[in-house]
């Protein structure tokens, strides 16, 4: 008489799932800002396809396993690490001369192991020649955008970058390569087919951004002995600062250009 069974609950006994008042919610019923999912967001954080922002399925990976943005192709990898050889080469055959720069000071100097850079350049004598053409090739680039309309008027500022070419640490690098080429049998072929090529590319340039016409007389041999007289300047700049002198011979150059082509 006192037994209440399951069926014979009054409002206010134990409720089933089903005759729960409003205010109480099941699972289903949360608001946003209620329980939430395992990862700690709620269903309106997540996207349709179920993933909250920046959550990334097999799909979304590279075929090496990692994201898209992760991966920097071997190419780009591999011209890094010979661009920091030649780069570290010039440097160490300007400071160091050629007794002192050994592929093993090269490699460390540009954070890669010897076998990396040996992987590159076989020998010394490739890594050097290939190290003083590159920087030779990217100063000539950076020659012509100087004047990227070509030949100008201004021949004084002509004269002075082309001198320049011989007054950095290309030309101080450059100089230890002859004197080891003079002395080694293996590297003088290469040196004196190297300085020929970086030579006619100079003179080129020169009658190039002097609008130099060389089917005049005189006008060739002009231009080279602008070139030989720059070359004799970074020769005086390597012991002392020879700036004062250099600018008074551009002047007189540019003078004498003037005359000659003009």
């Amino acid at each position: 008489m006192g037994v209440v069974t399951t069926d014979d609950r009054t409002p206010g006994d134990d409720r089933t799932q089903d005759d729960r008042t409003p205010g109480d919610r099941t699972q289903d019923d949360r608001t946003p800002g209620d329980g939430r999912t395992q990862d700690g967001r709620t269903q309106d954080d997540r996207t349709p396809g179920g993933r909250a922002p920046g959550d990334r399925t097999p799909g979304d990976r590279t075929p090496g396993g990692r994201g898209s943005g992760d991966r920097v192709p071997k190419q780009d990898r591999s011209r890094a690490t010979r661009q920091r050889l030649l780069a570290a080469a010039v440097a160490c055959l300007a400071e160091r001369g050629w007794a002192g720069s050994t592929v093993s000071v090269v490699a460390e100097r540009a954070g890669v192991s010897r076998g990396a850079a040996q992987h590159h350049f076989p020998t010394r004598e490739d890594l050097f020649t290939a190290a003083v053409e590159y920087v030779a090739e990217e100063r000539s680039e950076a020659l012509r955008a100087l004047f990227p309309q070509g030949a100008t008027g201004d021949r004084r500022a002509v004269v002075t970058a082309l001198v320049g070419l011989y007054t950095g640490p290309l030309f101080r690098a450059a100089l230890h390569l002859w004197v080891a080429a003079s002395n080694e049998e293996q590297l003088r072929p290469r040196v004196t087919e190297l300085e020929a090529r970086v030579g006619r590319e100079s003179h080129r340039i020169a009658v190039e951004l002097l609008g130099a016409d060389e089917s005049a007389p005189g006008v060739r041999e002009t231009v080279q002995g602008l070139l030989d007289m720059a070359r004799g300047l970074g020769l005086a700049n390597l012991l002392t600062d020879d700036a004062g002198r250099r600018e008074r011979v551009v002047a007189q150059w540019a003078g004498l250009l003037d005359d000659t082509l003009g």
